[in-house]
């Protein structure tokens, strides 16, 4: 991940953020969570077009997380 997202300290405190951006990955993963599709992102964030890939990579990582976290409740509750 360290080619999509930055940190340091001039920049927003240290926040982790979007590579080349003021963007930070938090507000990002936040809207992700309140269940953002790409094109609610784009709206929110205007200027992400240039940022669609690197944006959408994190999306995936996010979504992937979000099942796997799902995924690993189910087989707890199933599993007993």
């Amino acid at each position: 991940m360290p080619e999509i997202i930055q940190t340091n300290p001039k920049i927003l405190g240290g926040q982790p953020v979007i590579k080349g951006t003021r963007v930070p990955v938090a507000r990002v993963m936040a809207l992700i969570a309140m269940n953002y599709t790409l094109k609610d992102l784009k709206k929110e964030i205007p200027h992400l077009d240039r940022l669609t890939k690197k944006i959408l990579a994190i999306f995936l990582i996010t979504i992937n997380t979000k099942l796997a976290y799902k995924y690993s409740l189910f087989q707890k509750v199933f599993s007993s």
